[in-house]
């Protein structure tokens, strides 16, 4: 993880936009994906952060998820990438067993589109 991917999250954690557990959570994903050879920099992964810190937060703080119009599209994009949609169940399972975050399936959808983006950067 670079240091400006590593400030995205600090910002977050530090004005209060997500709950510090979320945050950590979020960056060991980040940390193993680095370890497999993932390029994991604000460039690759600064969009799917956010994405998953802010989703995680709204589910710990009670808040409804907006389920999707564009669930079919998007999951008949993923089709090509079923590494991404495994990928993306895992991390949704570690964080309702973590956290007792469930994700829906429109989240982890999307979640998946930005694993599958990540998975087509070189490797680190």
């Amino acid at each position: 993880m670079d240091d400006t991917l590593a400030l995205r999250i600090r910002l977050f954690r530090e004005g209060g936009e997500v709950r510090p557990e979320v945050a950590d959570f979020v960056t060991d994903e980040l940390n193993a994906l680095a370890a497999e050879g993932r390029t994991v920099t604000e460039a690759t992964a600064g969009m799917l952060t956010s994405h998953l810190m802010m989703a995680l937060t709204r589910l710990l703080n009670g808040e409804p998820i907006e389920q999707f119009l564009t669930d079919e599209q998007v999951a008949a994009e993923l089709a090509g990438h079923p590494e991404a949609v495994t990928r993306a169940r895992a991390v949704a399972g570690r964080a309702e067993r973590e956290l007792g975050a469930a994700l829906p399936p429109s989240e982890i959808n999307f979640l998946a589109m930005h694993l599958a983006v990540l998975a087509q950067q070189p490797a680190s």
